[in-house]
């Protein structure tokens, strides 16, 4: 099950991509302001869903969505053995843990709160406590459209009012943008005074979207990404034994040049994940296969400084 908000319910909230004071006006919510019509703001759709990208300065291109559309990060569905596989990383329980965690702190401060999801075109790992959760208002977007967003966006550049979201979900993002510290700008403009984010972003991962993986991030360089938030709770997603486990398959993957027979080949590695378990989560720290921060953003000018001795968890 699915609860999504619609584009009704959030067409105040709209704003032009190019200039983010000016409102947008979608034909799912034309009305009338002081007697005057309100025209349609001139928007091209794919699969029904609004693009508000502003392709003078996104990576994304308007050929990217021509007939013969194809998602600029290739999201396919996991073969039944990398899910089988999933469900023994720590990093799965734990970012199960955090988002039932992250849906409850929400609900309990805020009534009906509007939660923005970006890049939720697919899933992410323990993200279902926020679709299936009807007391949330979820807005999600993505750079391609699924069944799971209400239109489609670039992070540099956010489509909506300043101070309107009261959380914002970033799960496994980061990476796959041109400019990190400008979309954590962008959170940090949506997000209302006290609001929250919850993000998670790789470390010792391989890429794994092509020409579109640009970045890792240690969890001290995450914790300086989010240094506009008062950290709630931080820490790894798997351990240096998931880490070893992703650098085993893809060398199988590259000497065999076969997923399939890499995944084959690299299976017995999985025992180095099931040991991450008992690994303390300080020793994790610099093999991490990724890390989370959870936090909530700073109100008034007061910012305290983040010196890197201060903040490292190892």
């Amino acid at each position: 099950m699915t609860v999504l908000a619609n584009l009704t319910e959030i067409a105040h909230l709209l704003r032009r991509p190019e200039c983010l004071e000016t409102p947008l006006f979608l034909k799912e919510a034309i009305g009338t302001s002081g007697g005057e019509a309100i025209t349609e703001d001139a928007v091209r759709r794919i699969h029904g869903q609004p693009i508000l990208i502003d392709f003078n300065t996104s990576v994304a291109r308007p050929e990217d969505f021509s007939e013969g559309f194809r998602p600029l990060l290739d999201r396919k569905r996991h073969s039944l053995f990398r899910r089988l596989a999933k469900s023994l990383y720590v990093s799965t329980a734990t970012s199960a843990r955090n988002y039932k965690r992250v849906a409850a702190e929400i609900k309990a401060r805020v009534a009906k709160p509007v939660v923005l999801v970006i890049g939720g075109g697919t899933r992410g790992e323990g993200a279902d406590a926020l679709y299936s959760d009807a007391e949330l208002r979820v807005v999600s977007f993505d750079i391609y459209p699924s069944e799971n967003t209400l239109f489609i966006a670039d992070a540099h550049s956010i489509p909506l009012m300043s101070g309107c979201v009261d959380l914002v979900c970033i799960q496994a993002v980061l990476e796959h943008v041109v400019d990190p510290v400008r979309v954590v700008s962008e959170i940090v403009r949506v997000l209302k005074p006290g609001g929250f984010v919850y993000a998670e972003t790789p470390f010792l991962q391989h890429v794994h979207e092509g020409a579109y993986d640009f970045w890792r991030f240690s969890e001290s360089g995450h914790r300086l990404l989010f240094r506009e938030f008062e950290a709630i709770d931080r820490g790894t997603l798997g351990g240096p034994g998931l880490s070893l486990y992703w650098a085993v398959r893809q060398f199988w993957r590259a000497v065999t040049r076969s997923k399939t027979l890499g995944n084959l080949l690299a299976a017995p590695g999985l025992a180095f994940v099931m040991l991450d378990r008992f690994i303390p989560e300080q020793r994790r720290i610099d093999g991490a296969n990724g890390s989370f921060f959870f936090g909530v953003k700073f109100s008034g000018n007061v910012r305290p400084q983040l010196h890197p001795a201060d903040i490292y968890l190892g």
